[in-house]
Parts: C-alpha cells; structure tokens; sequence
C-alpha cells in the first residue's frame, strides 16, 4: 500500500504543486518571521550589550517613569562623583548628564533621525562608550560638539562647521569631531551629539551641579556585583548603584518586551492568517483530488484495502508534500527576513540587523506547524476517501457532495446569528467585557462566513455572472453556469480569498474610522487655525519659547504650547499633558463635566470622565504624582472632561507643576490662532518665518494637523497591506488550482465543445471569466464580512475612547476591482491548459 501510495503521488504530482507552494509560503513567512525576531533579539542584546562597555556601575535616580532605554532619568548630584572616586575598588569615574538635542544641519534644517535625537557628554574613556572618533577630536569647550558620522553626512557637517544644537534652545556649536558607534554611523537610526560635561549640564539640565548617571569602572580584581556594594551605603535617598550587566539587562528587557515582543507579534499575526488561507486552500484542493479519484479509491477497497490504508494512503500524500514544503519553507525563511527587514526600511521603520540568527527550535516550530496545517486539511478529504464502497469501482459516483447540506446552513446561520448577537450587546455591557465579547462574536461570524459559503455560492455566482451572457456571449454563459454547477467547490475556491480580503477591509475600515475620530475631535475642540509641531519618536522638540515668539506676531491673536510626559499616579505609570490650563481654556473648546480649565491651581490636574470614573474621583479627590526626578507631590481634580479629547489625552497637569521636575524644557506642538480677518495663507506664512528660526518644525492647517495626530495611520496601512499581500496571493494561487483541478475533470467535456465549435479563444474566455466570478464572490464576501468586523471593534473602542465608524467606499472600491483583476490573472493558466488540450485525445478521455 505504500508503494501504491508513492507510485501515485508521484504520477499526479502536478495536481499538488498549489498545495506545495501553499504550504511553502505559509511557512516561509512563518520561519522568517522567527528568524528576523530572533536576528532582532541578537542586534539588540549585542547593541546594549556594548553601550556598557566596561562600566562596572550605574549610578542614577531610582525613580522609573518610562521604560524607554533613551530617556534619562531624572537627575542625581553630579558632586557624588568625588565619593565614589575614594571608593576602594574604583579604577575611573565618569558623570554623565544626557538628553535630546537635535542637531541644525548647514541647509538650517534639523537633521532628521528614524530614532531619537540622543545628546550627552563625550566620554573620553574608550572602555566606558561604544562611540569612537573617526575625525576630528573630543570637545574642549562648552561650545564644541562631537556628532555621529549618519548625522554629519545627511547634514552636511564637517570638521570645523559653525552650525546649531536645540535643546530645544538653539546653542550655537563648533563641530570639533566625527563619532562612529561600533564602527557604524550611529546607534540605529538615532542622531548624537556630545558636549563637554560643563557644556552638557548648561543646555541639557537645569542645575550646572547636576548629571543623569555616573559610570564606574572597576580596578582589576574587583566585580561588578562587589563594587555596586561597596557604593550603595554611601549614597543619599532616591539614588542607586546597579552593575552594568544589570543596566544592559534592563535595556535588553524593556526592549524585548515592549517594541521587539510588539513587532514579532504583530508579524505572527500575519503569518497565522497566511497558514490558514493555505490550510483551506490545501483542504479544497485534496477535496478535488479525492473526488476525482473515487474509482480509484474504489478499486483499491475492491482488492482487498481496508478503510485504514485508505485513509493513510491520502494522508501519506498530504504529509509527503507537508514535509516536502516545509523544509523548502525554512530555507525560504531566511529570503523572507531578508524581505521584512527591507519593507519595513522601505515604510520608514528600519531594523538593526547584521548577520542572521536561524535557531534549530524555530526551524522545528515552521516544520511542525507547516506539516500539521497539511495533515489538518487533508484529513476531512481523506476521510472521505476511506468511506468510498468497493462498488464504486463498478459505476460512476461521486464523494463529493455538489450541493450544500441543510445541516451547514443551519449551524452557518445559527453561527452568524449567536456572532451578531454577541457584538450587538458587547458595548452596552461596558467594562473588559466588551473586547472578550467582541472578540468571540467576531469569531462565531467568520466561523458562520465559512460555513454559509457554500450555502450562497450558487445563487452569488448566478448574480455576479448574470451580465456575461450578454458581455462574452456563449463563453460567459457557460462561466456562469460552471460556477454554479458546484458550489461548494466555488465556496472553497472562494473562502480563503475572502478571509484575506476581509482583513484587509476591517484593517482599511478601522484605520479609517480613526482618522475620522481624530478629525471629530480635533474639529471639535481645537477652533485654532495652526499647528506647529515637533514630530519625531521622543515627545516634545520644540523650544518653548517658540510659542512666544509666535505670540508677539500682529497676525498671531493667541498661540499656547503643550507638550507631555511621564509621571507615576497613585504608583501608576501615566503619560499626562502639560500645558497652562489658562491659556489652554480660552483655545479649546472641551466640553467639562465639572470645574473648569481657567480656574485650575498649580497643584489640581484635569482628568476625562472615563478616569474619573474608572478611579471613583470627583473635585477635591486627592491624587499623589511622583516626577521623574523622585519628587512626590499630591495634587487634588479640580476639573473632569467629558470623553476623551484627542489634544489633551486623559490627563492634564499644569505646565507651572510639571516643568520644575523636567530634565528639560520643551513643547511638542504649539496651537495657533489667527486674527480676524487674516487669511490662513498669509497667518501660515508669517508663523512659518518665526519657526524656521527654530528648526523649521512643520507648520500645519488643522486638517494637517488631525493627518498628524492620527499617527501615521497610512503607512501603517500601506504596511498591512503588504503583510496580507501574502495571503491573498496564496488564495489565489488556491482558485487556479481548483481551476486546474476542475480543467483535469472536465477534459472530456472541453473536448466535446472545441468538436461542436468552441474556438480556443472562447475556451479560454470561458475559463477565465468563472475565474472572475469566484474572485469577485470571495471578495465581496470578505469585503461585507470585513465592514462588518470593523463596525464592530470600532463600536467596541468607542467605549473607552471616541469612535466614529467610517467605511471608505474608494479605497473598499478599489480592493473590489483588485479582486475582479487577480481573479482574471489566477485564471490564465489554466486557461491556457484548457486550450492546448488535444481534441480527440479529450474526446477520448473517461
């Protein structure tokens, strides 16, 4: 039997290419997506591993708002340096005060950076930084700045170059060096700059005494974990020594948790959905194989196999070609993390990789899940197969049913209903309830989708075809009639195209109605005419006394800044807004629940509704807040805002409160008003001649500025699309397959119409339009099945965060036309199969 198993596979192994490029590509994307999260992990541990160095302890504050590695803590007296150098065990001590400062390139503009705008001291001990000079030499003066070499070439700086440092003040600088980090240009894709220390406690800290760590290095002989002992008993509150293998530790772990563990889910997500369009598409083409051969199946069961070999004789294949593609699929991998890593480049996000991490644990996952989603798929076909009478042989029969049973329209419908009714009721409940029953609703629909697929296959592709009899004639009724001749096989033709095309609708509806949220918002709070703002990865950037400047303009009636921060509430990490609540009152229109902005004091904070209620406050409520420097102070409500404004966020404290524990200065947007009666142009001109004298931040229209809050919803996009690009493809490399399948079954038949006159272009024709018909099914099922998924996580965020539904009819449009064209190209080739088909050898054929 296993001879008869192999020897078969091997005669019809043309019918299992789409099922082993199926398998192939599911687990290629699944492998590369291991492999570059694991290549990522390795860059990471080895980039912070060697920003140590050889620094035996870390002096810094203890107090941890943010779990950013570039954010400096708060700041710690730089004079404890004089203790820790009589410390026995101490071979070197180096203060360290650092921040942001972004660097003015010769053209007067900010050097851009796909990171954040690093700036510290230089540190001239080579053991204690990874940056090196490669021209040039260490600054003197607080004046002279050492620049990484990335930044110095997409600036245009050299040795000896006048340019300008921000802050955010503009500190005019000499560039005195060019720095390498590690050989490279620069730490990732930050820019850095360092001054002297005295020249770095002047523009980057408030008090010239002050720094944000200080480095020891250990004599020989002394360990890491002896030395930061001997130091912990000497220093004051609210100060702590750790090791170095300790700080790059937390840096390795914050960055695992947090940006690397998002990422490699947000691409096994993808590869999830891209194995289970192949599991369907592999199950629809071994439902086609087994019912083409009944007979065989038959005559096997006839001589004496039993239902068993039978039944391991079609999974034989299935695992065959599982196992077969599977390993073609790691090696794909690594071809697949290579394309990753240049797609996200290509969307503005790129990844620091060199080399390539492949571990045998991740090869042995992509091989047992390309293997199992095979064997899934074909167990229900092969199943089917070992139920096939030995007298079967004798007569034709078919085991595949054409015609959907009315057990699946039951279970479909009742599976649809149960998934409407679940997200019907999931935003009146409130509370966590509503993601889980979101989340179980949308399963039972796409469970219910799946289901019901067959169920309105025929009378689908009787609608979608109906205007081809009077388009292509014959051809087109004969697509129509094919399409509906067997509508399950349609239906699982259609459904692995229609789970990816319904991604792509609930990912274009989602992202859509964001922006329409944000535009509601901004429409309804911000009444300003401009907005300056920083952009960028870290927050604020903007010198605050732009916002003056900005003011004194006789085009200008009112401009306010606004920037934003960390601080722990009530022990609780929170990232508040900080602004002057007078100056913000009289700009936005908020709608207030209780108190007001004008009258908020320099120790009350301004809440949303869904806080206050969350915690139980109301007026008066006190609230304790501890700053970045380990100061703690308790502030009291003194007003609640309705919903969730998207300018404020959730929180609002004083700029007077918040500043004095900031390392640094800052806004991140400034709101601009104009006078009546000057016209937008002429107010965005005049503000646009104050800013360049800062930088250049963006100066932007409130439509502008709303693109700008949406945080970069269509890159994200343009980027998902590209992430499901593999699914639909694998979709539609399944509707040629049964295609083809279906050309193999009906040879005699085409034979037939090529003898009573059908020309080979009509043949063609007719194949390629019932190619359509099941593209475009799949895709308008998606496309509903999408909207509706979108309606319903948009219904569901909008209990905790404004939600305005948004169904972009263009872009939805657009992904329909797609659909009707990859359904035209998935048909060509067999098509053309169908074509050179010999007429008398397709006669012939039974």
């Amino acid at each position: 039997m296993l001879k008869v198993s192999l020897n078969g596979l091997w005669a019809h192994k043309r019918r299992l290419v789409g099922t082993f490029l199926a398998v192939f590509l599911g687990v290629a994307f699944l492998s590369g997506t291991l492999v570059l999260g694991d290549t990522l992990r390795a860059n990471f541990d080895s980039l912070f591993t060697s920003v140590t160095g050889d620094t035996a302890a870390v002096v810094r504050n203890s107090t941890k708002v943010n779990d950013s590695p570039a954010t400096p803590r708060g700041p710690i007296p730089a004079s404890l340096a004089d203790r820790i150098r009589a410390v026995p065990g101490v071979d070197g001590v180096q203060p360290v005060a650092a921040g942001l400062g972004q660097i003015v390139g010769s053209d007067g503009k900010v050097v851009t950076a796909m990171g954040p705008p690093i700036a510290g001291t230089w540190i001239a001990d080579p053991s204690l930084t990874p940056y090196e000079l490669a021209e040039g030499r260490a600054p003197r003066a607080p004046d002279e700045v050492v620049v990484n070499r990335g930044a110095a070439k997409r600036g245009n700086l050299h040795v000896g170059d006048r340019t300008v440092i921000q802050t955010p003040r503009r500190v005019p600088v000499t560039v005195v060096g060019i720095a390498t980090f590690e050989g490279a240009d620069g730490f990732g894709g930050s820019s850095y700059v360092a001054f002297t220390l005295e020249g770095a406690q002047r523009h980057l800290l408030k008090q010239p005494g002050e720094a944000t760590s200080i480095l020891v290095k250990a004599a020989p002989g002394t360990s890491q974990e002896e030395l930061a002992g001997r130091l912990r008993p000497l220093l004051p509150a609210g100060v702590e020594a750790i090791t170095g293998a300790q700080a790059s530790d937390e840096s390795i772990t914050d960055i695992n948790q947090g940006f690397l563990g998002l990422f490699r889910t947000f691409l096994l997500v993808f590869a999830g959905i891209a194995l289970l369009v192949a599991m369907l598409s592999i199950a629809n083409t071994f439902s086609i194989i087994v019912a083409q051969r009944t007979r065989e199946s038959a005559l096997l069961r006839a001589v004496g196999a039993s239902r068993r070999q039978v039944l391991g004789s079609v999974l034989l294949e299935a695992l065959a070609v599982g196992l077969v593609a599977s390993l073609a699929g790691l090696a794909g991998g690594i071809g697949v993390a290579t394309g990753l890593k240049a797609v996200f480049a290509g969307f503005g996000f790129p990844l620091p990789t060199s080399g390539v991490v492949f571990k045998a644990s991740n090869a042995a996952i992509s091989l047992a899940v390309g293997m199992a989603v095979t064997l899934l798929a074909g167990a229900l076909p092969a199943l089917r197969a070992s139920r096939v009478a030995p007298l079967a042989a004798l007569r034709e029969v078919a085991a595949e049913r054409t015609t959907p049973s009315t057990r699946r329209a039951v279970v479909g419908g009742v599976l649809v209903a149960a998934g409407v009714a679940l997200v019907a009721v999931a935003a009146p409940v409130g509370g966590d309830a509503v993601a889980r029953l979101t989340a179980a609703g949308a399963v039972l629909l796409v469970a219910g989708a799946v289901a019901l697929g067959a169920v309105v296959a025929r009378p689908a592709s009787r609608l979608l075809g109906a205007p081809l009899p009077r388009l292509r004639g014959t051809s087109g009724a004969l697509a129509r009639e094919n399409a509906m001749r067997n509508p399950r096989r349609t239906a699982g033709a259609a459904v692995a195209l229609m789970l990816g095309v319904a991604v792509v609708a609930l990912f274009t509806v989602f992202t859509a109605s964001l922006r329409a949220s944000v535009q509601q918002s901004v429409a309804g709070s911000f009444g300003g005419d401009l907005a300056i703002t920083s952009g960028g990865f870290t927050g604020g950037r903007l010198d605050p006394g732009l916002a003056a400047d900005v003011a004194k303009l006789p085009e200008v009636r009112q401009a306010a800044g606004i920037t934003g921060g960390d601080v722990l509430v009530a022990g609780e990490r929170q990232q508040v807004s900080v602004a002057s609540p007078a100056e913000l009152a009289g700009a936005l229109d908020v709608p207030m629940v209780a108190g007001s902005l004008d009258g908020l004091g320099p120790r009350q904070l301004a809440v949303a509704e869904g806080v206050a209620d969350d915690r139980g406050w109301r007026l008066g409520t006190p609230v304790p807040v501890r700053f970045a420097d380990g100061a703690t102070e308790t502030f009291t409500v003194g007003a609640i805002y309705g919903g969730r404004d998207v300018v404020l966020g959730d929180w609002l404290l004083p700029r007077a409160a918040y500043q004095p524990h900031a390392n640094q200065d800052v806004d991140a947007t400034v709101l601009v008003w104009l006078r009546d009666g000057v016209s937008l142009a002429a107010g965005k001109a005049a503000v646009e001649r104050v800013a360049a004298d800062h930088g250049g931040p963006a100066v932007q229209d409130r439509q502008e500025y709303a693109d700008t809050l949406a945080g970069g919803l269509s890159a994200a996009l343009s980027l998902v699309y590209v992430m499901l690009a593999l699914a639909i493809l694998i979709a539609l490399m399944g509707i040629a397959n049964t295609l083809s399948l279906s050309v193999h079954e009906r040879t005699r038949e085409l034979g037939l119409l090529r003898a009573v006159g059908q020309t080979r272009a009509q043949l063609r024709s007719m194949v390629r339009w019932e190619s359509v018909i099941v593209a475009v099914f799949g895709t308008t099922a998606g496309l509903g099945l999408g909207v509706l998924l979108g309606w319903a996580l948009v219904r569901a965020a909008s209990v905790t965060s404004t939600g305005t539904f948004a169904a972009p009819l263009a872009q939805l449009g657009v992904v329909l036309l797609a659909g009707a064209v990859a359904g035209m190209l998935a048909g060509v080739r067999p098509a053309r199969r169908a074509a050179r088909l010999d007429l008398l050898t397709a006669i012939a054929t039974e």
